[in-house]
């Protein structure tokens, strides 16, 4: 997973300490009620899209370039649904932090979904009543937090 340039250079001055980061996470559905959904490649799961907002970045800004950089797909950010603190994360290199996230409901606008970056082995579209087995815990509960907030 490539680390954004402000976080190389955040490390490089506190080392392996604890960074608290702001993340955005997408949930983009499609005329037919589908969501978007990412293979990571780092841990092999399914999950929403989702990054690392960089400094001064707007929320719903920096969500859009994310779902465009990471499935080549064009989406308009509707709604905060939830904001959440996820547990720390300890990295294989000693690197620890923790993340802000900010999870919005989206709505797909055009593109086709694909593998856009490194992130990622597989993209694509899913019903939420045939989510894969193997989507990650927090991704589960960020869409459902949406799926409440949508009702």
């Amino acid at each position: 997973m490539p680390v954004p340039p402000f976080v190389t250079h955040l490390r490089s001055r506190v080392g392996h300490d604890l960074l608290w980061l702001p993340g955005v996470t997408a949930v983009v559905l499609d005329p037919a009620d589908r969501v978007l959904l990412g293979r990571r490649a780092d841990n092999d799961l399914w999950a929403l899209v989702s990054g690392i907002l960089e400094p001064g970045e707007e929320p719903a800004v920096g969500l859009r370039r994310e779902i465009a950089e990471e499935t080549g797909v064009e989406a308009e950010v509707l709604h905060l649904t939830s904001v959440t603190a996820g547990d720390e994360v300890v990295y294989p290199n000693g690197d620890r932090s923790q993340y802000l996230d900010l999870t919005f409901l989206c709505r797909y606008v055009s593109g086709e979904p694909h593998v856009a970056d490194d992130e990622s082995v597989a993209v694509g579209w899913f019903a939420l009543d045939d989510l894969p087995p193997d989507l990650a815990r927090t991704s589960r509960q960020r869409l459902d937090h949406t799926l409440r907030f949508r009702r």
